[in-house]
């Protein structure tokens, strides 16, 4: 992703990412049923790094599993790169932990930009004091080990009923999580921050108690006029 696509998405809201993605025809890419611990930190933009859960056989999945260096819950943590998001396929199964505090707390020491499950997290009192973006259907204390196994890194994985490939560009706020196809990102990027800033304008008006007809979307030319001196006067 490029630098300045980046500080785009962290400007832009989810519901005008989800916007801009309708009109591409894209109806299904804002992750169901999953909040914020924190929606105090601010934009969440990264790629997609994943992980799969599949439910857990209880004879491969005992708590010495965690002794292997390899095991994908684990290497997925110490692999996922800086500035990307990891996103955990739990089937929408909150029943047993994604992840918990110390895991969450790796990826933030290794400068990951954040982390979605459409599960839920343990230790989620502490997560939400942490300085990571996280997201969650609701907490969940029992170990993963309950009822998910760890499979697959880095492949394409449903989160929360939506489609996430490797290297999807990743943006959540204080509503939710919205997922860009990568080849996207960038002309969503600029859309949004132009859809952002006549929104900003049309609000002002709205409260000032002029009538959206017209106004939103714009189809008299006196709201094109007076959008225009908006800017100007504003420097957007």
């Amino acid at each position: 992703m490029k630098p300045e696509t980046r500080e785009k998405l962290k400007t832009v809201s989810t519901a005008t990412l989800c916007t801009a993605l309708y009109k591409r025809g894209l109806r299904n890419q804002f992750i169901q049923d999953v909040r914020p611990l924190n929606p105090d930190l601010g934009n969440m933009v990264g790629e997609a790094f994943t992980l799969r859960y599949i439910p857990a056989r209880e004879d491969l999945n005992p708590i010495s599993v965690f002794q292997d260096r390899a095991h994908p819950q684990r290497k997925a943590v110490e692999e996922c790169p800086p500035g990307a998001v990891m996103v955990i396929d739990s089937r929408k199964d909150a029943r047993a932990a994604s992840a918990g505090g110390i895991l969450v707390s790796r990826l933030m020491k290794r400068g990951v930009a954040g982390v979605v499950t459409d599960g839920g997290f343990r230790d989620s009192p502490e997560i939400a004091q942490l300085d990571i973006p996280a997201y969650h259907n609701r907490p969940s204390a029992p170990t993963n080990l309950t009822h998910h196994q760890a499979l697959d890194i880095n492949v394409p994985i449903g989160c929360g009923d939506v489609p996430v490939w490797p290297g999807d560009v990743v943006v959540g706020d204080s509503e939710g999580v919205v997922v860009i196809p990568a080849h996207l990102a960038d002309e969503i990027a600029s859309e949004a921050v132009e859809m952002t800033v006549f929104e900003d304008f049309v609000q002002e008006e709205v409260l000032k108690g002029r009538s959206i007809l017209g106004l939103y979307p714009p189809t008299d030319e006196q709201s094109n006029i007076d959008f225009a001196a908006w800017r100007k006067a504003k420097g957007r």
